[in-house]
This record gives C-alpha cells, structure tokens and sequence, in this order.
C-alpha cells in the first residue's frame, strides 16, 4: 500500500493492474472522497483536485470542513489496566500520554501478526 499527503490530508493508494489504472481514497476524513489516475502525475493532479473540491462542497453547504485528526481521542481501558498504565507512567517519571504513545507508536512499527 502506498500512502500520498497533500495539505494535511492523507490517502491510501491501489493500483488496478487490469484497468491500468491508479485508484486512490483520502482516509483520514469520515467522508468518502475517492480519485484516480493513469499515471503518478495524474494521480497527484487528481488528489489536490479532490481535495480543493472536497473543501468547496464544504464551503457550499456552509459547513466547516472536516479537518484533518487533531491527535486527541478518548480510550476506554479496563480500571486495573488504567492503573497499571499509570503506575508505569510514574516509575518512567513521564504522563500517562507520553507512556501510551510511546506504546502506540511501537506497535505500530512492529509488524502485525
């Protein structure tokens, strides 16, 4: 899977050998913002097109458009893991925060079983 960036925003890119074609779709909006292309240049082309659509569509119908993740969310851990997450966090003399993305970050660059 090939991963592009284009202000902020992020998409996943397939290849569809059949169509000879690039397909990609931005995924860090709840939105469904899809493109293709059938080269790198047109595919790049057709992102940032989609992107300043995306944000017109937004700007005519008056809504605010999704911004790409602030980096805030909420987890919900079972007590006994929460205290334990805490308790570690406190022996590292670091925040909770800091702990569990640091545990976060190293599981993502482990490969998935």
């Amino acid at each position: 899977m090939t991963i592009m960036h284009h202000e902020g925003y992020e998409a996943r890119i397939d290849v569809d050998e059949e169509a000879g074609i690039f397909h990609g779709e931005i995924i860090n909006l709840r939105d469904v913002v899809t493109f293709e292309g059938s080269s790198v240049e047109e595919l790049k082309r057709a992102f940032a097109e989609s992107v300043e659509d995306y944000l017109a569509f937004c700007a005519e119908r008056g809504e605010e458009p999704e911004k790409p993740y602030s980096g805030q969310f909420m987890v919900r851990a079972d007590p006994l893991l929460h205290r334990e997450l805490a308790s570690t966090a406190k022996r590292e003399g670091i925040s909770l925060n800091k702990l569990v993305t640091k545990i976060l970050q190293r599981e993502l660059r482990e490969p998935v079983d």
